[in-house]
């Protein structure tokens, strides 16, 4: 049986989740503004190729 330091398990916790968020950030916020250029570009022919895509009801 081991003994768990509350403070410290929770303190770890609340770290393994800012590291988690950190990397999501970096992902999200890390691109290059030709990046996001592209990624914008890919989002539109994605929705316009699904828009082509649907049948009238």
């Amino acid at each position: 049986m081991t003994i768990v330091n509350f403070n410290r398990a929770r303190k770890d916790r609340a770290k393994a989740q800012a590291k988690t968020k950190a990397a999501e950030n970096r992902v999200a916020f890390g691109r290059t503004k030709s990046e996001k250029a592209k990624g914008k570009l890919e989002a539109a022919k994605a929705e316009r190729t699904l828009d082509g895509a649907k049948r009238e009801d």
